[in-house]
Formats: C-alpha cells, structure tokens, sequence
C-alpha cells in the first residue's frame, strides 16, 4: 500500500491552551509533587535546534498507524506535556483527538523526545506545561 503522509506541527505551545489558565497556575504531578509546573515562564522552552529541528524529529520518528493508514484516515491529536528542569519530555497526555488510532502515536513521539533547553523563570530552570497539535494527513 502507497501513501504519503503530510505531518504539520503548529507550535503554539501553551498559546491556545494557556491563555485560558492562570498564568502560573501550579499543579503537582507525579514524583515532583512540591515543583510547581507552569502555564508560562519568561522563556518557554525550546526544542534542541528551535521549530525546524522539532519539525524534523516528527518527521523522521513517526509511525503512521497501520489500520490508519489501511483506512485512508487523517486526524489531529492535541498532546500535552511537561519539559522539566533538565529538559525532559514527561507526562504526555491527550487533550483532543479527532481519531484515536493516533493517540499512542503521539504520545510515543513526545516520550522518545530528545531533551529540549528547559524553560527558565527569574533565571531558573523550571517545569513548563506545553501543548503541542499534531495533524496527520493521509494520501495516496
């Protein structure tokens, strides 16, 4: 089976989903109960080698799901996660989806994140909640 698959990445991270929250809205998650996770820092945080590089990784990492792509399907799925203090990827979750076939696909892709610089506040690291859309498009 032949197909092409059109991968878009819209970076507002935390843009669109943030601007709804409080602006440092705290929320204790997992083994770092007492660090706060921020909706927004100074500097948010940024994929090793800025957009294109993000762009790039997507690209290269993705596995379009099977019966997806049997089924000629496209979709969007809106993943939210934490870049920690050391730049890691953590606790991605789904916020929307258009079709579930593409949700473990899109969390695998933040999991196997290479690190990103970590977001700072007042000049220290910090936990920063990010959203990230992905849009699968399917052709053959």
């Amino acid at each position: 089976m032949q197909g092409f698959v059109l991968l878009l990445i819209s970076l507002g991270l935390t843009a669109w989903v943030g601007q709804a929250q409080t602006l440092h809205a705290t929320e204790p998650l997992g083994a770092a109960a007492d660090t706060p996770v921020l909706n927004y820092a100074e500097q948010m945080p940024v994929f090793a080698g800025g957009d294109e590089a993000l762009h790039r990784y997507l690209a290269a990492q993705i596995k379009y799901p099977a019966q997806a792509m049997q089924r000629g399907m496209s979709g969007q799925v809106v993943v939210q996660f934490i870049i920690d203090e050391q730049g890691r990827a953590l606790e991605p979750i789904v916020v929307k989806s258009t079709a579930d076939d593409f949700n473990e696909e899109a969390r695998r892709l933040i999991w196997l994140m290479p690190r990103w610089e970590p977001g700072r506040d007042k000049g220290q690291p910090v936990r920063v909640r990010c959203t990230l859309p992905i849009i699968f498009t399917f052709r053959r």
